[in-house]
């Protein structure tokens, strides 16, 4: 009689936490602490117009930055495909 009790509450354990798992899931929820993590955000200082030629590395260099902080806080960029007039983030934090 007691494993039949505990079976049954077994199952209506897993279908009340698939039950909160579905919920979850069709409202974009996530259940739990620290599930997850923070969006951060680049704020920029100062921005340089591109000019025909200039790549990722020749504007991180002429405004003395590192390849890995330009596109740090140039976060969409795509190197292989800057264009004459893009606005280029030069100054800021990521």
């Amino acid at each position: 009689m007691a494993q039949i009790i505990t079976k049954t509450l077994y199952f209506k354990l897993v279908l009340v936490l698939s039950l909160l798992a579905m919920i979850s899931i069709s409202q974009g929820i996530n259940i739990g602490i620290g599930v997850g993590s923070e969006d951060s955000t680049a704020a920029c200082n100062s921005v340089h117009g591109a000019v025909t030629g200039e790549t990722c590395s020749t504007v991180a260099t002429e405004f003395n930055l590192s390849l890995q902080a330009f596109i740090n806080i140039n976060p969409n960029i795509n190197c292989d495909a800057i264009f004459v007039g893009q606005w280029l983030c030069v100054d800021g934090s990521a």
